[in-house]
């Protein structure tokens, strides 16, 4: 009895099945796809690890423009350079670009912080691929490069800080990438602005 059971459901699912598919479908579901952007998730330790990365945030909203800056001088200057004959073009090259960059950013440079300027040679060797010190000591020689290393040294700055996206800088790495995708101003936003 189980047994003629038994193979009456299985004929029965098996003509069923058949007609499911030998059917056309008359109605067809839709269902939306959106893509959302990345979401990154942090957890601090405790109140100073939130304080820090505040603070990261922030500085990184007042500094990397002049990184963008310095990369975008670096790559004209270097255009210039290679197309300048002697010695003298580029002297005079680089002293012309020197003055720009004083009249422009003096001011504005010197009001950054200890912390800022720190993060500033960090984003600079990472905008261009050499530390400050490099750039330095290529166009304007190795004494006066010593001098501002000796200065920068005074103030608690390396001018020969790289930039370590997997270790130190990591979460400056991931907050770069967010200025770069367009979405830093929403984080930034949620912190600073009530």
């Amino acid at each position: 009895m189980y047994g003629r059971l038994f193979v009456f459901f299985v004929l029965f699912f098996t003509f069923f099945e058949e007609k499911l598919h030998s059917c056309p479908q008359q109605y067809s579901d839709t269902i939306r796809t959106e893509t959302l952007p990345p979401v990154y998730i942090y957890h601090w330790k405790n109140k100073k690890d939130y304080r820090n990365f505040r603070r990261t945030v922030y500085n990184l909203k007042k500094v990397y423009p002049y990184a963008q800056i310095a990369k975008n001088k670096m790559i004209a200057l270097e255009a210039e350079y290679q197309l300048a004959g002697s010695s003298r073009e580029k002297k005079s090259i680089v002293k012309q670009l020197e003055k720009e960059l004083f009249s422009e950013f003096e001011a504005p440079l010197r009001n950054l912080t200890i912390s800022q300027g720190r993060m500033l040679i960090k984003l600079i060797d990472r905008e261009t691929g050499k530390t400050s010190y490099s750039v330095l000591k290529e166009f304007k020689g190795g004494f006066k490069t010593a001098f501002w290393q000796g200065v920068a040294r005074l103030f608690g700055n390396n001018l020969k800080t790289q930039y370590d996206k997997y270790g130190e800088d990591k979460i400056l790495e991931e907050l770069v990438l967010m200025c770069e995708n367009g979405t830093f101003d929403t984080v930034y936003y949620s912190m600073f602005v009530k």
